[in-house]
């Protein structure tokens, strides 16, 4: 009888960004803004919440703004800048 084990990769840490993104109303507007940012090299996570207009992001290195900005342009809405804390 063989005994198998189960490994899984646990990501600890990373870099989180906040953004703040305009003329998102909606779930659809919330998708295409995390499906453009999601493909960003290094990009782990993104959470859009149209209601806050704010776009959590984790990536594995701080993000070139100018990236994050055509990604954003890329999915139709306008990226203010970073969210002040």
């Amino acid at each position: 009888m063989t005994a198998e084990t189960k490994t899984e990769t646990v990501r600890i840490g990373g870099v989180r960004a906040v953004y703040e993104v305009t003329g998102m109303t909606c779930g659809h507007c919330e998708g295409a803004v995390s499906s453009e940012i999601s493909g960003l090299p290094g990009v782990t996570s993104v959470k859009a919440v149209a209601s806050t207009g704010q776009v959590a992001v984790i990536s594995d290195a701080p993000l070139e703004e100018t990236a994050v900005r055509e990604a954003v342009d890329e999915a139709g809405f306008e990226l203010v800048g970073r969210a002040q804390a």
